[in-house]
């Protein structure tokens, strides 16, 4: 687990699975109060995460719909009686999670989020005193978002971008190149030296990826 404090929120970075998605908790440092962001697998790790932290999450949002990214979302749902939140354009690969899972990883049947929510834009939500801002970058997934924090100059990329300056597959049925290199173009409003969080591997200065695509 890496903890990265900022001075509004704590923020725990776990990475679970057989992919190694990360899995984030936010914790609110004025209110306590504390979502995660990509449920990911392995949710008795997650639980016993949040234990040891005094941590109990009142919401889950997913930055998209891959099963990687949501399937522990079931079981810290179950846990801790809290929403899930997902884009409406990816309520499909939800419903189709435990197909993909056996697909891709040969894992028994893993129950989806029982109770996905689904949200369009413009969506904004808070974590106590922090506002957070979703953005629609879709390409990767019709539904990817962005979960963006202008007070702590910080976002949630999901599998839009990593730091090595790759960026999200758009090889399957549902996946667009077209827009998710609209979805790029995107990036150049946010400041340079914004901290990213991505779906998978270490957090980055937005301005080192920019440098793969516009320099």
């Amino acid at each position: 687990m890496q903890t990265d404090t900022f001075p509004t929120l704590n923020i725990y970075t776990l990475p679970v699975g057989q992919m190694q998605a990360n899995c984030y908790l936010l914790s609110d440092k004025a209110t306590g109060g504390v979502i995660i962001i990509d449920p990911g697998d392995d949710s008795e790790y997650i639980e016993d995460t949040l234990s040891k932290l005094s941590l109990k999450p009142f919401a889950i949002y997913a930055t998209h719909g891959h099963f990687d990214h949501i399937m522990a979302g079931c079981a810290l749902q179950l846990a801790y009686d809290t929403p899930f939140f997902v884009h409406k354009n990816d309520q499909f690969l939800v419903e189709d999670m435990q197909s993909s899972a056996k697909f891709f990883l040969q894992l028994p049947v893993v129950d989806p989020p029982p109770k996905a929510t689904a949200f369009s834009l413009p969506y904004i939500f808070s974590v106590g005193t922090v506002c957070i801002k979703c953005f629609e970058v879709p390409g990767h997934t019709p539904g990817s978002v962005l979960f963006y924090i202008a007070s702590e100059n910080l976002v949630f990329s999901g599998d839009l971008i990593f730091a090595d300056g790759g960026i999200g597959r758009t090889d399957f049925s549902y996946s667009s190149k077209a827009q998710i290199e609209k979805s790029l173009k995107s990036l150049k409003n946010l400041p340079d030296d914004t901290m990213v969080f991505p779906g998978h591997g270490e957090k980055f200065k937005l301005r080192s990826f920019k440098k793969y695509l516009w320099n």
